[in-house]
């Protein structure tokens, strides 16, 4: 039987690929950073993605007790925290589709003390497997875009969120001053690709995160996504003059 995505394609980076294959392709992309992953997050957002990710944490509002689905969580930077805010009685899923990001974050949950509390699956953002109605809160940080089907994957996201959920997605969006958006594109494809060759001898997978961003929907059109997804309440909230944004939606 053929299946429905054989003839289509998307885009990885700049190019376009067939649909079944940007999953691995964005795999390779990640096994290959994964060890520096947190070095080279420090290096390119000179520290500021530190700040995005607090935000983001205040603005999920997890308290004791709560159920938190951490997606394309990689090195575990928002479970750690989550961790903590769930308590004893609470539980945070650490997941995400590449096995050499889940091994990095599996350690560095233990190693935060976090281990009493946690849990490290390895999904597709596209097809949760979890049932409905499970998780107070989902949060996916700088990971949406490297998802082939993102309708799929925000509608996945709603099922297991319960009623009066939320789910936030911290990523890469596009700035809103003219002048600054030509500055940050020279600083993204001029510095990330050498910086990525010099840290972890990978310029290329640095040249397709810049691509990957500018390839990614914009605030508005993200939001009406969440919109269409079945998503209430739907908002996004500018970062660094719209380099990034916060999106958050909730069940109804």
């Amino acid at each position: 039987m053929t299946d429905a995505n054989d003839d289509k394609v998307t885009h990885f980076g700049y190019q376009q690929v067939p649909w079944q294959e940007k999953q691995q392709r964005v795999a390779g992309v990640f096994r290959s950073v994964a060890a520096k992953y947190d070095v080279m997050n420090d290096l390119i957002s000179m520290g500021s993605h530190r700040i995005l990710k607090r935000m983001t944490i205040e603005l999920a509002g997890v308290r004791p007790g709560q159920r938190v689905l951490d997606l394309a969580g990689g090195t575990g930077d928002l479970a750690i925290k989550f961790s903590r805010l769930a308590g004893e009685t609470g539980q945070v899923v650490l997941a995400d589709i590449n096995d050499a990001m889940l091994a990095v974050g599996r350690d560095r949950l233990y190693d935060a003390g976090c281990g009493h509390n946690t849990q490290v699956a390895q999904v597709n953002g596209e097809c949760l497997p979890f049932a409905d109605n499970s998780f107070h809160c989902v949060t996916i940080a700088f990971g949406l875009r490297n998802i082939t089907d993102k309708d799929a994957a925000l509608r996945s996201m709603l099922r297991v969120l319960k009623p009066g959920g939320r789910l936030l997605v911290l990523e890469f969006s596009q700035p809103v001053n003219k002048p600054f958006a030509k500055l940050y594109d020279l600083y993204s494809f001029a510095v990330w690709p050498r910086l990525g060759k010099l840290v972890v001898n990978d310029a290329d997978s640095y040249q397709y995160l810049a691509e990957s961003i500018r390839m990614h929907p914009d605030q508005d059109t993200l939001q009406g996504m969440m919109d269409e997804a079945g998503f209430v309440r739907t908002e996004y909230f500018n970062m660094i003059g719209g380099v990034v944004a916060l999106h958050r939606g909730f069940k109804a």
